[in-house]
């Protein structure tokens, strides 16, 4: 039985979109200036360090610039910048988001290495099972996204190195909504659904057929790839 996990959206994320929507229906328009925090956050019925951090947020995305000694204001705003299927909460954290596919390469390219090299016939089992899952899932993103977290997580486990099982356990809630965003961007703007397949598909082949090297690369070129092209669509809404 498959559980879906229950998300719920912090108050500074709720505050930020509720701000991208006035921009959306032009209450607030570039050059205006934004009321203080502390009416802010009357307003939204919410305390000052939510509204601290979403305006942070905003600020970090190019929306809204502080002006010293005279407040925030609206910077600019792209409406197309939203057209993409990607959360406000996952565009505040595009910093966090870049630092995140650096450490994977940094764990995952080694894992996969790692993996080839000790790996237990049963330890395929789950690594196939994953892929299999992913290629039925067309259409259905957040069963292939769900399919894709296990994938990585099944070749952890497939290197019986506990601590490494454990250091990937400890961002894997990170490494699912980036998977997820991620798969979002790509498919909706490349339609990339069989290339993703394809290349778990040659990671997969590696670690099987105990290939260490090619599945270091294969990792490593799978995961620079899909970083690149996000950033790169992410980059030219910006």
């Amino acid at each position: 039985m498959r559980y879906k996990r229950i998300q719920t959206k912090k108050i500074y994320e709720e505050i930020a979109e509720s701000i991208i929507d006035m921009l959306k229906n032009e209450q607030l328009k570039p050059g205006d200036k934004l009321e203080s925090v502390e009416q802010l956050a009357n307003n939204f019925e919410v305390g000052k360090s939510a509204v601290r951090e979403a305006l942070s947020g905003l600020r970090s995305m190019g929306i809204l610039e502080m002006k010293q000694g005279e407040g925030t204001y609206v910077k600019t705003f792209d409406p197309s910048k939203f057209a993409l299927p990607v959360t406000t909460a996952f565009l505040m954290k595009k910093d966090d988001v870049k630092e995140l596919y650096e450490l994977r390469k940094v764990l995952e390219v080694g894992t996969a290495k790692l993996a080839a090299e000790v790996l237990e016939e049963e330890d395929l089992i789950p690594i196939e099972k994953a892929l299999v899952v992913m290629g039925n899932a067309m259409g259905n993103e957040e069963l292939a996204s769900s399919a894709d977290m296990d994938f990585h997580v099944a070749i952890a486990h497939a290197t019986h190195n506990r601590l490494l099982i454990n250091l990937i356990a400890s961002v894997s809630d990170l490494i699912s909504e980036t998977i997820y965003e991620t798969r979002k961007v790509l498919l909706y703007s490349e339609n990339r659904s069989e290339q993703l397949y394809a290349e778990h598909e040659q990671i997969y082949q590696a670690i099987k057929n105990r290939e260490p090297e090619n599945a270091r690369k294969y990792m490593y070129d799978h995961l620079e790839r899909v970083n690149q092209d996000l950033f790169t669509h992410i980059d030219r809404m910006g």
